[in-house]
């Protein structure tokens, strides 16, 4: 059991792995939700930007993107709601980057894997010792 302090009010609360607020902010959360999915279900709204539904609802941006992430919204029924990327904020379907930032990633850390065995390998040479035999017999 934690105890932790609300990120909406700071009040104290008991989180669980299913609320990371207090009963007050989820029944907030909650409200919201149903006024987001009101808005979206219409059919004159699915394809409303992130803006718009922000606009129109009133509801904060991070909220929204807080039920895209938690499976609450599913961006598939929804074409024009995305979240955005983690590194560069583009707007994405799912996971936590783009396939520009997912990619440069990829790209920094083999660079970094090749960088760390050719400083091994390096080592290796440099580690090497060589005997003179002063002894001849």
């Amino acid at each position: 059991m934690d105890i932790s302090n609300c990120p909406s009010c700071n009040s104290l609360f008991v989180m669980t792995k299913f609320r990371d607020v207090c009963d007050a902010c989820h029944k907030e959360e909650e409200a919201n939700y149903d006024k987001v999915y009101a808005y979206i279900r219409k059919k004159i709204n699915r394809t409303a930007s992130m803006m718009q539904v922000v606009n129109d609802t009133g509801v904060e941006e991070m909220l929204i993107i807080k039920f895209v992430k938690t499976g609450k919204l599913r961006i598939s029924q929804f074409p024009n709601l995305g979240i955005p990327c983690e590194k560069c904020g583009t707007p994405i379907k799912s996971g936590r980057l783009c396939g520009n930032c997912s990619d440069s990633l990829r790209t920094d850390l083999q660079e970094f894997e090749d960088e760390e065995r050719r400083k091994a390998f390096g080592n290796e040479k440099k580690n090497t010792y060589y005997m003179k035999d002063d002894q001849k017999g």
